[in-house]
């Protein structure tokens, strides 16, 4: 049976979503799977809204938006807010419970409440909350491989920032813990 994960980030401006949504669409490439990552963000990069469907699939997209992500990482309380309603039973969301305060129960859905942003900031890996939040979704759903996971951190951090890699790849590793 093919397996598909239709996928919601979203927070502010400036957290890191569209880079988030982009791990996780690489490993999709790196695996062979059928791809779509779409972001969309306010009229503010830096404290506006942001958001970035991913779609990964055995079989063909038909469209890369997401209107009922059966997995949702939100990283403020507005974007819980706007989505926590549309993750159908069976769905996954990931909630940074440093900044999101209300995390609600919903019955069928597996709600994942983990403080990303304290995590990262403790381990000294500041700004990296949205990849310790790629880290608990990965665990909790198993969208790829550990190796395609690693593997796609590598190609998203760019050549000319190597000691973010290692960064990266521990607040992965965080995420997994979490």
């Amino acid at each position: 049976m093919a397996q598909t994960y239709n996928i919601v980030l979203a927070g502010f401006g400036g957290q890191g979503i569209l880079f988030a949504g982009k791990i996780i669409a690489t490993a999709g490439l790196i695996d062979d799977r059928e791809v779509s990552w779409l972001p969309s963000y306010g009229p503010e990069m830096r404290g506006g809204t942001a958001n970035c469907s991913v779609c990964l699939s055995d079989d063909p997209i038909g469209s890369p938006l997401v209107v009922t992500p059966d997995t949702l990482i939100v990283m403020n309380q507005p974007s819980l807010e706007k989505f926590i309603d549309t993750v159908p039973k069976g769905g996954v969301v990931v909630a940074d419970s440093t900044l999101v305060q209300d995390i609600p129960e919903r019955e069928g859905v597996t709600v994942c409440a983990i403080p990303a942003t304290e995590i990262a900031e403790q381990a000294g890996l500041k700004g990296l909350a949205n990849v310790v939040c790629v880290g608990k979704l990965f665990k909790e759903t198993g969208f790829c491989s550990k190796e395609t996971l690693d593997a796609a951190v590598a190609k998203c951090v760019p050549a000319s920032k190597p000691g973010m890699l290692e960064k990266n790849k521990r607040a992965i590793a965080l995420g997994m813990e979490a």
